[in-house]
């Protein structure tokens, strides 16, 4: 029995040897192969997984700061947009053609301790006073000084128009206020019916501005013996300006010109 066995046993370990079933065996189930195989696998997929995920945040990263400079330039259009539209549609109100507005920009401070008064890029030859634009809301008034365009600013000592308050229309003048965060409109009949919040617009009875165009809010009043005064949030911010429109009113050379022709015509007529 012993004998068989023995034989049995010299058998599996001869056919074993010859058809190399050990390395077979090893091959195929060596445990630390396996093992090595799994931690590789992890491992790549790992990397590729962080890889992914830093390329990702870069790319979010950029995708923000362009969106950040779009939305930048989105505000910068919106703003010059309605910057425009607000004064095409002052214009329009009065409706005249032969009304002229041009865009300038602001050169530097005629003096450095006073912001209300600059010097603008705009051809001025003649003593006549134009109106200056921001936003859509009266700024200022532009003079000619030794044949350069001199704008003064509202909340300027010399910066006078003529304004209607409120609905009755209450006649007034625009003036430096001590407060320099508002105006004050004197002169204006002590008859007519104020109220804060009352909005005061250009008269054009000046003919520096048309009529209509939006100049601030009443926030006070100050009634006197014969006349009264309001005290007026400006809308137009001119003190953060580099640029305006300046409003210049043609009907008045379309008049001198008519004149002009006129005095031709009887210049003419007189010598024959």
């Amino acid at each position: 029995m012993n004998k068989f066995l023995f034989f049995l046993l010299f058998i599996a370990v001869s056919l074993g040897y010859i058809f190399e079933i050990d390395q077979l065996i090893a091959r195929n189930f060596n445990p630390l192969s396996t093992l090595k195989k799994v931690y590789v696998d992890n491992a790549v997929k790992l990397q590729s997984n962080i890889e992914k995920y830093f390329n990702q945040a870069a790319t979010i990263s950029r995708l923000q700061e362009e969106n950040a400079t779009l939305k930048n330039y989105k505000e910068l259009y919106l703003a010059s947009n309605n910057e425009l539209h607000s004064v095409l549609d002052a214009i329009n109100i009065k409706k005249n053609t032969r009304d002229d507005i041009k865009f300038t920009k602001v050169l530097s401070y005629v003096k450095f301790d006073d912001f209300t008064k600059v010097w603008i890029d705009y051809k001025k030859e003649d003593d006549s006073i134009l109106g200056v634009i921001s936003n859509g809301f009266a700024a200022g008034i532009v003079v000619n000084q030794d044949g350069r365009a001199k704008a003064l600013l509202n909340g300027n000592d010399k910066c006078n128009y003529s304004i209607f308050v409120g609905n009755t229309k209450a006649p007034g003048i625009i003036h430096k206020s001590k407060n320099r965060h508002l105006l004050i409109a004197k002169y204006i009949p002590i008859w007519y019916k104020i109220r804060v919040g009352d909005e005061v617009v250009t008269s054009g009875m000046d003919n520096i501005f048309f009529e209509g165009l939006k100049v601030g809010k009443v926030v006070g009043i100050k009634k006197m013996q014969d006349m009264q005064e309001v005290q007026i949030e400006p809308y137009a911010k001119v003190l953060t300006q580099k640029y305006f429109f300046v409003y210049k009113k043609k009907q008045l050379e379309t008049k001198n010109e008519e004149v002009a022709k006129t005095e031709k015509e009887e210049e003419k007529t007189s010598s024959k």
